[in-house]
């Protein structure tokens, strides 16, 4: 499974149990880049997508990373990541370019060798100016 985020400039993805920010065009850019495959999500995030979505594009259930599987994709505010690494093939890390207050964060490190950058695109965001997304992929 694939996993798709937006993070601060300090790995921040929520504060106080609310998401620290939120931007339409990448939203669009997230339904553009998953089309034809599985995208799952909980009830929380899907409100955000909802306005954009068609009949069959999102699969919502509060389990969804459990029930993901190969080539699908899972776009994550509000859960921690890390016990699911075996199954992750990569993730679309959207990045704000900026420093939100946050208590919640991603719980991956880039760092990590196992982590491979393969792709960096920037754009204009309809609450941003400047959104970066970084993909990446695991090394096996």
């Amino acid at each position: 499974m694939y996993i798709i985020t937006a993070v601060d400039d300090g790995g921040g993805m929520l504060f106080n149990h609310r998401r620290q920010s939120r931007d339409r065009i990448m939203n669009e850019k997230i339904l553009s880049i998953t089309k034809g495959h599985l995208l799952w999500m909980n009830k929380y995030s899907y409100a955000l997508f909802e306005p954009l979505a068609a009949d069959g594009d999102i699969w919502v259930d509060d389990d969804f990373l459990s029930q993901a599987g190969k080539g699908d994709y899972c776009f994550v505010e509000d859960n921690h990541v890390q016990s699911y690494m075996d199954k992750i093939e990569g993730i679309f890390l959207f990045r704000w370019n900026r420093r939100y207050p946050g208590d919640f964060f991603i719980d991956l490190d880039f760092k990590d060798p196992v982590w491979k950058l393969a792709y960096t695109e920037e754009f204009e965001g309809s609450s941003h100016d400047k959104i970066t997304m970084e993909v990446y992929k695991k090394e096996t």
